[in-house]
């Protein structure tokens, strides 16, 4: 189980990683310098600049991030799983059972959009207040 779990996890990891190190690269330079102004120390300036710049970001790298994550997750559960999910959808495919597989396909994608959906939407609101 740990092993799929990582297998899905490291999909998941590279977009919310590239997604924030863009964002804080493309933080407004006027904020650092106001920062400096002000004499923050790095800590205050992550916490009060360059995070709260770069969460719309961080988001979208999270919505991206989810997607990857569930289909690395579910090729390593089929590939690698004696139970659950992806087995029972390996074994369909394997008997040729078109109910299963569409019943399985459908669920993965009703949680799918589902999910994705709701981090759309905070992804949206997001990017409209920054």
């Amino acid at each position: 189980m740990l092993a799929k779990v990582a297998f899905g996890v490291i999909h998941g990891i590279i977009p919310v990683a590239l997604f924030t190190l863009g964002a804080v690269r493309s933080t407004r330079p006027i904020f650092v310098k106001t920062g400096r102004v002000l004499k923050l120390s790095k800590p205050e300036m992550v916490r009060s600049i360059l995070f709260p710049a770069a969460v719309p970001e961080i988001c979208t790298g999270l919505r991206v991030g989810f997607s990857l994550t569930l289909i690395g997750t579910v090729l390593g559960e089929m590939f690698a799983s004696q139970h659950r999910l992806g087995y029972l959808l390996m074994n369909a495919i394997g008997l040729y059972n078109v109910e299963v597989i569409m019943a399985v396909t459908f669920l993965l994608v009703v949680f799918a959009a589902s999910v994705n959906g709701i981090l759309l939407a905070i992804d949206r609101r997001l990017h409209l207040r920054a």
